[in-house]
């Protein structure tokens, strides 16, 4: 298997992404990659010239219900229920 990913290009991932690796985690990241990048390796050889084109894996039907506008709280109802309120918005616990 000739690899495409090389030692250096994990040493540069880790680098630009501010990680520290070992020499060990180097090595493994190295093999890892490699394995991910053979396994598409191995799917792009599938032929599939014959599989008809599709935007999901499985046969789906919509099982939402459908829409529908309905009339919702008025706002002193909702200022109603909120615990505190100023002017008109409702006033929430600051979040830190």
């Amino acid at each position: 298997m000739e690899p495409h990913i090389t030692k250096e290009q994990v040493e540069h991932i880790a680098w630009l992404a501010r990680i520290k690796l070992t020499e060990e985690e180097k090595e493994k990241f190295t093999t890892l990659f490699n394995d991910i990048l053979e396994y598409f390796r191995k799917i792009d050889e599938i032929d599939t010239t014959d599989v008809e084109y599709t935007f999901h894996g499985v046969e789906l039907k919509n099982i939402f219900r459908e829409d529908i506008v309905t009339p919702s709280l008025s706002k002193d109802e909702i200022f109603k229920n909120a615990p505190k309120t100023k002017k008109k918005f409702i006033k929430a616990p600051r979040m830190v």
